[in-house]
């Protein structure tokens, strides 16, 4: 049952936030910001910021923040 609920919690997250949640993720977790949201829809989606790991590539295409 708490693996239901994790991929309800899930779903609803990616649907709500335009997020996608990475394998085992847990409520609390960080989430993915989908590439298809620009920097500048993203600090205004997701006030409380984001982090983007330095990639070999220099692009900042996988962003990480947390959603309620």
């Amino acid at each position: 049952m708490d693996e239901v609920m994790r991929v309800v919690e899930s779903l609803q997250r990616a649907a709500k936030h335009k997020v996608a949640t990475p394998a085992n993720w847990k409520p609390g977790d960080p989430v993915v910001i989908s590439p298809s949201v620009s920097n500048e829809e993203a600090k205004k989606m997701f006030p409380q910021g984001y982090e983007a790991p330095d990639l070999p590539s220099g692009k900042d295409y996988l962003r990480f923040t947390h959603v309620d």
